[in-house]
């Protein structure tokens, strides 16, 4: 019986509708475990039990760079700009906060798959109704579009600072991509996780030497950090911190993390699922906090160099890039910008296209080629990014990137949730079930994000869709 019962799950690619193990025991998902996420790749890192502790977790080093890609694309960049110019460095506590939000969902994400062996767009279709997947995978979808949107608008951004390539030309040359992924795909994970940690160290270089051409105020940066009620009672600076977070938490790492977590080979039994837990947590972790570092950064150099200059309403991305020589004295500092976005541009690429093979995978158990995949989605990226630079330029890609958080924040709330849910509930969760005090913590987080998009859904329709409400 079992053996027929395995080949339908194979040949029909659905899972069967049962919530207890062959033992009887429930397990709290209606739907039995389907194929395995990113199946190309899965457990295809090895952890070797007789090595060391230091060699088992290096083998877990890697996922948390790739899910921190997400925490500094163009969006981010944007918003922190923005924040840096016009309040100096007061806003540096909300991208501590928002930062720390970041770390607590990932590691749950980390849980999730370690303990259920599912992503998060699996756990979905296995707790929820079938009727429920296919709204889920579109809202997932939608995000993961906006997400490309945003790195073909910045990655055509970086080629045009650079290289003075118009910014049309620029959004078709980004379909090149696809092909850089897919070998570093073919050789192995672990080459495309070094891609992604090589252009990290990139920016980080970059940003450092336009510090250090700044020479910011480093007594008012560490105030920065520090809580002030300004926040709240300064209408305008609440409404830009607020922007700060809806564009650091992004729906689609929460489900690229549970699924490129399962690359590792770790072990079946408690014990070892405990240690991969721990050393994806501090993977995550660390990563999160290289993340917050860059985006910092950016806001520092903002307010060192504008703000302190009194150019205080610097939003858009190039025009940054033009003021920072005149402000700093330095031809390199612009150059070095335009690298770092456009190394920031080309890791987010690599992390939504795993994330949309993840989401589509996971939903409807759909497998189509990676290139294909690529294809798809990035051709759909490209036609708006390409009618608005065309008819719009420099000012037109600005409002585009912001209808892409806006996109974001609507479907967030649709993956946070649900992963709340999951790791709270201890018949599908078993010994690795988040402890109580990090299930309150992440079910505030969730009502914050939940709120706070809300607002930001609700400002812009009752401005009739205007985005300088945004």
């Amino acid at each position: 019986m079992q053996i027929i019962l395995n080949c339908e799950i194979t040949v029909l690619g659905r899972p069967t509708n049962s919530m207890t193990t062959q033992a009887g025991e429930d397990t709290g998902w209606r739907n039995a475990r389907g194929d395995a996420p990113l199946s190309d790749v899965h457990r295809t890192v090895s952890v070797r039990p007789s090595a060391s502790r230091i060699r088992r977790f290096a083998a877990f080093i890697g996922p948390g760079y790739m899910v921190a890609v997400g925490y500094m694309d163009p969006g981010n960049w944007a918003t922190s700009i923005a924040g840096g110019s016009k309040f100096g460095y007061m806003l540096l506590i909300v991208a501590l906060v928002s930062n720390i939000m970041a770390v607590i969902l990932q590691a749950l994400c980390a849980r999730l798959a370690i303990a259920s062996g599912r992503d998060l767009a699996q756990a979905c279709r296995d707790a929820y109704p079938r009727w429920t997947t296919y709204p889920l995978w579109l809202l997932a979808e939608t995000a993961i579009i906006a997400t490309d949107i945003a790195e073909v608008v910045g990655t055509a951004i970086g080629l045009n600072l650079i290289f003075g390539l118009p910014l049309e030309i620029g959004v078709v040359v980004t379909a090149l991509d696809v092909f850089l992924i897919l070998y570093l795909q073919r050789v192995g994970f672990r080459y495309l996780e070094a891609l992604v940690m090589t252009l990290l160290a990139v920016i980080t270089v970059c940003f450092a030497v336009q510090i250090g051409l700044a020479d910011p105020d480093w007594g008012a940066v560490i105030r920065g950090f520090a809580p002030t009620t300004n926040i709240v009672t300064d209408p305008d600076m609440l409404y830009l911190a607020l922007g700060i977070l809806g564009a650091t938490v992004m729906p689609h790492n929460l489900y690229l993390h549970s699924a490129i977590v399962q690359t590792r080979a770790w072990g079946a039994s408690a014990e070892e699922k405990h240690e991969a837990l721990r050393f994806a947590t501090i993977d995550s972790t660390a990563a999160l906090m290289f993340a917050l570092l860059i985006n910092a950064s950016i806001l520092i150099l903002a307010a060192a160099v504008f703000h302190a200059s009194g150019r205080t309403e610097v939003t858009e991305i190039s025009e940054a890039h033009t003021l920072l020589a005149p402000l700093l004295g330095s031809a390199i500092a612009p150059v070095l910008f335009g690298i770092a976005l456009l190394c920031s541009g080309l890791n987010s690429t690599v992390t939504a296209t795993l994330a949309g093979q993840a989401v589509m995978e996971g939903f409807i158990n759909l497998r189509i080629r990676a290139w294909m995949r690529r294809l798809i989605t990035r051709s759909i990226a490209i036609v708006p990014a390409a009618l608005v630079t065309i008819y719009y330029g420099e000012s037109g890609t600005g409002r585009l990137l912001i209808l892409t958080q806006v996109v974001l924040s609507l479907q967030l709330s649709f993956a946070v949730v649900p992963l709340v849910q999951f790791t709270a509930d201890r018949r599908k969760m078993g010994a690795l079930r988040a402890p109580p005090w990090l299930i309150a913590t992440a079910a505030l987080i969730a009502l914050i994000i939940v709120a706070l998009n809300a607002k930001l859904v609700f400002d812009f329709v009752a401005s009739g869709f205007d985005t300088s409400v945004l």
